[in-house]
């Protein structure tokens, strides 16, 4: 029976304490190490094992490539038990640390204590935390001093919030009791140089926010859009709320190929902006458009890949459910001078039909690039039925890709592999496949 344990690499011969059975699987943790792996490294991080980013810092990058490929290889063929090529060797990230171009921290009165800390008896009085969730328990928040995950000035902001507010005494969100002001914040940069700074309280006490939003206006000046979110549901997501602008615009951009992208604070852009311009050129590559293609980008998002393949191709459609996200891939397009392009909001689910595909045409290529949910069964008929010569997905979930590979063959055949690691030092991975009919 397989036991899944964190902080262990292959090599380690350690004690296992199990927490958890399952049919097929237990998990546990870690008692005590005997050996040690030959191939285990340092982390790098002092946060490492508290929070729950960055897992695979004890093992070298190399090691990481290789396990996220077989990765890859053992989903496809385990899950989807589809035949497939020679996987393509992965696309290594050019930079390990500071590749995140988006960070968002919480805010909690229940900071999570290590079982050092715990051990050591003392009682601590602060227990107020801005930071990353603990692993696996949703109302406690690890602090965290520093990150190695997003550069400059994201590390600056977040200590100077947290001096602030525990100096002006402002009052950190506990998530059960629903009480408290200080919430979340996203700190997002760009290749450009531009940042924006999303800070949500849980209620709209106007004067301290004000002094707060003040205080890192004048701070960091290199802020270029500031804006705040006043969120008192049960939930963080800020989907369905106003975003306000304190300073600054409602928006920074991304470049790419000399095309300008333009980011709003609901809009999804992947977050290692450099692997995202290696992930889109292979698109463009797998899906071999002809100047008389009509393109489908479905989960369009901002219109990214949309706006970057259309000079290929005749038309291009992108589909994609946040309303907001379509009106910047509309943007996009004009801000680049594109005119092939057409960009639709709603479920995927209930756009994609053959309504729809009569009324816009017939896709020669598709591409989907679908949330770790994956595609829904209906969006997989529809494919089917639209019957495109060329099918590229990419995904940042391969069993979820393997489960829909699985519906898409034998109609389809897979032709080629591609991985690439967006998130050194965590198992995710990303990866692209081509399918022909």
């Amino acid at each position: 029976m397989v036991v899944f344990v964190p902080n262990a690499i292959p090599g380690d011969i350690v004690d296992i304490q199990v927490l958890r059975k399952r049919k097929s699987f237990m998990e546990g943790v870690i008692t005590k190490y005997h050996t040690l792996s030959d191939l285990r490294v340092d982390a790098f991080c002092s946060h490492f094992g508290a929070c729950g980013g960055c897992k695979w810092q004890m093992l070298p990058y190399e090691q990481q490539l290789e396990y996220k490929a077989q990765q890859v290889a053992d989903n496809i063929t385990r899950i989807g038990h589809v035949d497939i090529p020679e996987i393509l060797p992965i696309v290594a990230s050019e930079r390990t640390t500071y590749y995140r171009n988006k960070l968002e921290l919480s805010f909690s009165s229940k900071r999570f204590l290590t079982k050092d800390e715990i051990d050591t008896g003392a009682e601590f009085t602060d227990n107020s935390a801005l930071g990353f969730h603990a692993p696996k328990i949703f109302d406690k928040i690890v602090q965290v001093d520093n990150c190695f995950l997003q550069d400059e000035p994201s590390n600056s902001i977040r200590n100077f919030v947290r001096t602030y507010t525990l100096e002006n005494k402002l009052p950190y969100y506990n998530i059960k009791e629903k009480n408290g002001l200080m919430r979340t914040m996203i700190v997002r940069t760009s290749s450009t140089g531009e940042v924006m700074l999303i800070m949500t309280f849980f209620r709209n006490d106007e004067d301290v926010i004000e002094k707060l939003l003040t205080a890192l206006k004048n701070e960091f000046p290199q802020i270029t859009s500031l804006l705040y979110v006043i969120n008192d549901k049960g939930n963080d997501t800020i989907f369905d709320l106003d975003v306000k602008t304190f300073s600054g615009t409602d928006c920074i951009y991304e470049e790419m190929e000399g095309l300008k992208f333009k980011i709003s604070p609901k809009s999804f852009y992947q977050t290692n902006s450099a692997q995202a311009y290696e992930l889109y050129k292979i698109t463009r590559e797998f899906a071999n458009i002809s100047e008389s293609d009509v393109v489908y980008d479905l989960y369009t998002g901002t219109g990214t890949i949309a706006n970057f393949v259309a000079k290929k191709a005749k038309k291009v459609i992108g589909i994609e459910s946040v309303p907001d996200a379509i009106e910047d891939a509309k943007i996009n397009s004009s801000y680049n001078n594109i005119t092939n392009t057409d960009f639709f909001a709603g479920d995927m689910k209930d756009v994609l039909n053959t309504d729809f595909i009569a009324e816009h045409g017939a896709p020669d290529v598709i591409i989907a690039d679908p949330p770790r949910a994956g595609m829904h069964n209906d969006v997989i008929e529809t494919i089917l039925k639209a019957d495109p010569k060329r099918i590229v997905y990419v995904s940042c979930n391969p069993a979820t890709q393997a489960r829909d590979l699985q519906l898409l063959c034998p109609t389809y055949t897979v032709k080629a592999i591609q991985p690439v690691d967006m998130f050194p030092h965590t198992h995710h991975v990303e990866n692209v496949v081509l399918l022909e009919k």
